[in-house]
């Protein structure tokens, strides 16, 4: 099984100006798009969706991550990442979470630009133009509240019914004028452990 992806998409976002103040250094964040065939879709209730995860995941992977590289100039300069998926109203949110969460998607990503943290995510189900939302942060550390963003936009015409938009975020910069602190900061006025924030 190879799958099929019916175009590809890449948009770049530059943020001049937040909150009536031109931005210290512009604020880039880059996405990249697959509309794909879903795998599953017309075959009722699929019990073992690998076989499909197997072929299609490593490709995604692969092509995303190559999209967002190029667009960015190398995978050093991304600072925040993630990723999503959308699958079409004929498919079930595991089949958007089937081709995403795993490591033979993922990790292509992380590699690429040596992350350490997870990918954060988002897999949801609707019509063509729904939005896509790609949460991002650090890459390498979780609590770093000034790349906490999120990059919203829609295809027109996808995802169709019998399809999955599978997409992958990164910015280069966090969020302008970013004064709200960090997570750790909130643990130590809190008396909490930093290393062991839920205290278990």
């Amino acid at each position: 099984m190879t799958i099929q992806i019916r175009k590809t998409l890449l948009q770049v976002e530059t943020t001049l100006i937040e909150g009536g103040r031109q931005v210290p250094a512009p604020l880039k964040l880059f996405s990249a798009f697959a509309v794909v065939k879903n795998p599953w879709a017309g075959r009722g209730f699929v019990e073992n969706l690998k076989p499909e995860i197997h072929a299609a995941a490593p490709v995604l992977g692969e092509l995303l991550t190559k999209m967002i590289i190029d667009a960015v100039g190398s995978g050093a300069q991304v600072e925040a990442y993630g990723k999503s998926a959308v699958v079409g109203l004929d498919g079930e949110i595991e089949h958007a979470s089937a081709l995403i969460h795993t490591l033979r998607f993922g990790n292509h990503y992380r590699t690429a630009v040596g992350a350490k943290s997870y990918l954060a995510f988002c897999n949801t189900r609707g019509p063509a133009n729904a939005p896509i939302m790609i949460p991002l942060m650090d890459k390498n550390d979780e609590g770093r509240r000034s790349h906490y963003l999120t990059i919203q936009t829609a295809i027109p015409d996808a995802p169709a019914a019998d399809e999955i938009v599978v997409a992958l975020g990164a910015s280069v910069g966090g969020r302008p004028h970013h004064r709200i602190g960090d997570r750790y900061q909130d643990l130590e006025d809190l008396g909490l452990n930093v290393s062991n924030p839920a205290g278990v």
